[in-house]
C-alpha cells in the first residue's frame, strides 16, 4: 500500500501551502491529498500547487471536500453544494487526483421536524448525481464514517447501506481507522466493507473523542484494522490525517513521527515494503 498525508496537517502553522509539499516528500511520503476549497483559489495558485507536487514527484490521490449543504432542505442550497463538489470533481481532474472524499451532513432537528428519512434521501439523491458528474471525469466519490451521534454515515453499517443504495462503481467508502474505533465497530465489522473500499484515512485517538494522533499516541489497534482492510482485497492508499498538534511550532515533527509510527505497523503487517 502507499502512504500518503493529507494537506490538512500544515493548517494553522507556518508551514505554507507549497513548503507543506516539500515538506511531505522530504519526509518520505508517497502521495498528497489536498485539502484546499477550489472556490477560494485562484487558478494561478492551483497551478501552483500542481506544479510544485510535479517537482517534488508527488502525486495527489484525492481531493477532500466537507458538503453538509447536501442535506440543506433549502433546494437552493442543494443546487450551491453540488456546483461545489462538482468544482472539486473539476480541481481533482486537474491535479491528476484519483477520487474526491465527500464528507456528507449530519439529521437535524432530532428529527421532528424534517424526518431523518427525508434528509437521508435527499443526501442519497445528492450523491448519485456527484457520483456520475465524478464518474464521467474520470474520479471516484469516497464517503467518509463520521463517529458522531448525527452523523448520517457514523458507523459501517450506515457507510455500507448508503453505498449499496446509490448502487455507482464510482460512489465508494472511505475507511477511516480512527473513526471506525471511536463508531464502535469491530475488526471484524470491516469485512461488511469488502469491495467497496476506495480509500483509506489513519489516525489514533484515545478511544473516546475525535483526535487525528499520530499512530501510538492512542489506544486504536491501527495494525488489526489495517490487516483486516488488507484482508477485504484493499491495496490502495492510506493518508495520515492529522490536525491542530498541541505545539504547532513541531509540526514538521509531528508529521515525521506520523510517517514513521505507520510505516512501522504497515511493515509489521507485510503491506509495506
Amino acid at each position: 500500500m502507499e502512504l500518503g498525508m493529507i494537506s490538512s496537517t500544515w493548517l494553522d502553522t507556518s508551514v505554507g501551502r507549497l513548503d507543506g509539499i516539500r515538506k511531505a516528500k522530504e519526509i518520505g511520503f508517497d502521495t498528497y491529498d489536498v485539502f484546499e476549497d477550489p472556490l477560494d483559489l485562484t487558478d494561478a495558485e492551483r497551478k501552483e500547487i500542481k506544479d510544485t507536487l510535479e517537482e517534488v514527484g508527488l502525486p495527489v490521490r484525492s481531493v477532500v471536500c466537507v458538503a453538509f449543504g447536501i442535506v440543506d432542505f433549502n433546494p437552493s442550497v442543494r443546487r450551491f453544494t453540488l456546483d461545489r463538489i462538482k468544482a472539486y470533481v473539476d480541481q481533482g481532474a486537474y491535479l491528476g487526483a484519483r477520487n474526491l472524499l465527500l464528507v456528507v451532513g449530519e439529521y437535524y432537528w432530532d428529527g421532528e421536524v424534517f424526518p431523518n428519512e427525508a434528509v437521508w434521501d435527499m443526501a442519497k439523491e445528492m450523491i448519485t448525481e456527484a457520483g456520475d458528474y465524478a464518474k464521467s471525469k474520470g474520479l471516484e466519490i469516497v464517503l467518509e464514517l463520521e463517529p458522531f451521534d448525527q452523523a448520517l454515515l457514523k458507523n459501517i453499517d450506515e457507510l455500507v447501506r448508503l453505498v449499496k443504495q446509490v448502487d455507482n462503481p464510482a460512489v465508494l467508502a472511505n475507511a477511516d481507522i480512527s473513526h471506525l474505533h471511536l463508531s464502535g465497530d469491530t475488526v471484524d465489522d470491516v469485512a461488511k466493507m469488502t469491495g467497496l473500499i476506495g480509500h483509506i484515512h489513519l489516525s489514533d485517538c484515545d478511544g473516546k473523542v475525535h483526535g487525528d494522533l499520530p499512530a501510538g499516541r492512542g489506544v486504536t489497534p491501527i495494525g488489526e484494522y489495517l490487516a483486516a482492510i488488507r484482508d477485504t482485497g484493499y491495496d490502495g492508499t492510506v493518508s495520515i490525517e492529522l490536525e491542530y498538534s498541541p505545539d504547532p511550532s513541531k509540526i514538521v515533527e509531528w508529521a515525521t513521527e506520523a510517517y514513521e509510527s505507520t510505516a512501522a505497523i504497515m511493515r509489521e503487517i507485510g503491506v509495506r515494503a
